[in-house]
């Protein structure tokens, strides 16, 4: 078994609306170091090990589903999970 962690952002040239206006909320309430706010997704996978390579798997399901491949990056951690 294997923990995989995936975080998906918007690439840095598409305009994050929402980034903007926690950034302007966080200056509002005299956060005025905040420079920059970008909002992405966050998801935690377990996936049972088959006979395909597991990065191999975790790739193909971030660039079919888990993000947008035009528009957004992602990136991943895989950890081998201890079954107890």
């Amino acid at each position: 078994m294997y923990k995989v962690k995936v975080y998906v952002t918007l690439r840095e040239s598409v305009l994050d609306p929402q980034g903007t206006a926690v950034k302007k909320s966080l200056q509002s309430m005299s956060y005025d170091a905040v420079a920059d706010v970008r909002i992405g997704k966050y998801m935690e996978l377990t996936i049972d090990k088959t006979d395909r390579d597991v990065e191999e798997v975790v790739k193909e399901m971030c660039e079919r589903l888990l993000s947008n491949p035009v528009i957004e990056d992602y990136r991943y951690e895989i950890e081998e999970s201890v079954v107890l």
